[in-house]
């Protein structure tokens, strides 16, 4: 994936085009149209198509600070999504979301980690956010999600430590006491964060969904900065 320059951007009520990529609303549909290099260590063309087709979109926000300086936006907590990239096995078709983060500040000016979850259930989708800010306090949000966008604040079980990443990056997720957490996939592996489907047990039911755990303080480590200038490229300019 690429930092590109204004030039590169174009901007339509329904269509947001960065370089060659782009992402259309159908207004049943959200088309991914990805055109892109992958970095370092395999330099390779990425290139494909991935349809979301949203049960419901949400109306909800979740200020992740109290002045809302950082922002969580859950557009389509429950969805299908068809990925059909060229390359052999980049082909899936089953349960998907789309959310998003907007922000005013650097993350590493208020969090010192967070950790985000969702979790299919039977009746939708739940979702844990839970967060150690700079300030000294903390967040600690349990959403449920109907398949027609109601969202629902809840009480959910209690943090549970499972295995450090390869990076030694601690992780915790919800879990019913007296279980514990474990991971089922590795999708991203770095020093200050990491991406995985992970198995856990919420209100006796066993689920599986995609976790994050980001360290800020590591991530506001020039040394680290450095690295993810080579991980990500930087393209000032771009011509349509």
């Amino acid at each position: 994936m690429t930092d590109r320059g204004s030039s590169a951007l174009r901007a339509t009520r329904d269509t947001l085009q960065v370089g060659p990529s782009s992402m259309t609303w159908t207004g049943t549909d959200l088309a991914i149209d990805i055109n892109e290099v992958s970095s370092l260590p395999l330099i390779s063309r990425m290139r494909g198509k991935i349809t979301l087709t949203p049960s419901a979109i949400t109306q909800v926000e979740l200020p992740l600070t109290p002045d809302g300086a950082h922002i969580w936006r859950p557009f389509a907590p429950t969805a299908r999504i068809n990925v059909d990239l060229e390359a052999p096995g980049w082909q899936f078709d089953g349960h998907g979301y789309f959310d998003s983060n907007f922000g005013t500040r650097p993350l590493e000016a208020d969090f010192k980690t967070w950790v985000w979850a969702r979790y299919p259930t039977t009746d939708g989708a739940t979702c844990f956010y839970d967060a150690k800010r700079t300030d000294g306090t903390t967040l600690d949000t349990a959403i449920n999600f109907a398949p027609d966008g109601t969202a629902t604040h809840v009480e959910g079980p209690p943090q549970t430590p499972f295995k450090r990443t390869l990076w030694s990056l601690p992780r915790e997720t919800r879990a019913d006491a007296g279980t514990t957490p474990r991971q089922i996939k590795a999708m991203l592996d770095a020093p200050f964060y990491s991406r995985s489907v992970v198995e856990t047990q919420i209100d006796g039911a066993v689920v599986q969904g995609v976790y994050e755990a980001l360290d800020l303080r590591r991530y506001a480590n020039p040394v680290i900065k450095s690295m993810l200038a080579m991980r990500v490229p930087r393209r000032a300019e771009w011509t349509f």
